[in-house]
């Protein structure tokens, strides 16, 4: 009897165990990671990462973290019905990433999917807000495909 009962509490606590550590790993990621640079594709368009200036990222609040190519991607992800917990892009002209709140955005052409969009420190002279940015992908519809270039009012080229 004691040895069933004894049983019977490792069992339970084990089973506690496993649902702490599956709870810990769906938990989002405090920060931006960083993508199989060339092998990763964006979640939105499916092209490789390769171009670091331009990557996004989304962290869902189940903890899944998904990857773009253009910060237009990510947004044009969200229009689809998307829901990030949280949301980075990596800085233009630095090796940084920004937190969506943190980022804004200036014309760069050419960019991987034809956006014309770049982040920047969101004070930065020239910047648009975040919402700003989605709003003019929203406006533009995304692209059917890989497109060159982009305006200097950073919308993507035609």
């Amino acid at each position: 009897m004691k040895r069933a009962v004894l049983l019977t509490l490792l069992a339970a606590a084990a089973a506690v165990a496993v649902l702490l550590v599956v709870r810990h790993l769906e938990r989002p990621p405090a920060g931006p990671l960083e993508p199989a640079w060339d092998r990763q594709t964006c979640a939105h368009c499916r092209m490789h990462l390769s171009e670091r200036p331009f990557a996004a990222q989304a962290h869902t609040a189940d903890g899944e973290v998904l990857f773009f190519d253009d910060p237009g991607c990510l947004f044009a992800w969200e229009e689809a019905g998307g829901a990030a917990a949280a949301i980075w892009f990596h800085h233009l002209r630095e090796e940084r990433w920004l937190a969506g709140a943190d980022s804004g955005f200036v014309a760069a052409a050419p960019t991987p999917m034809g956006w014309g969009l770049g982040a920047v420190d969101r004070d930065e002279p020239g910047a648009i807000p975040v919402d700003e940015a989605r709003r003019r992908v929203r406006q533009r519809g995304m692209p059917a495909a890989p497109m060159e270039g982009g305006g200097d009012d950073g919308q993507p080229a035609h």
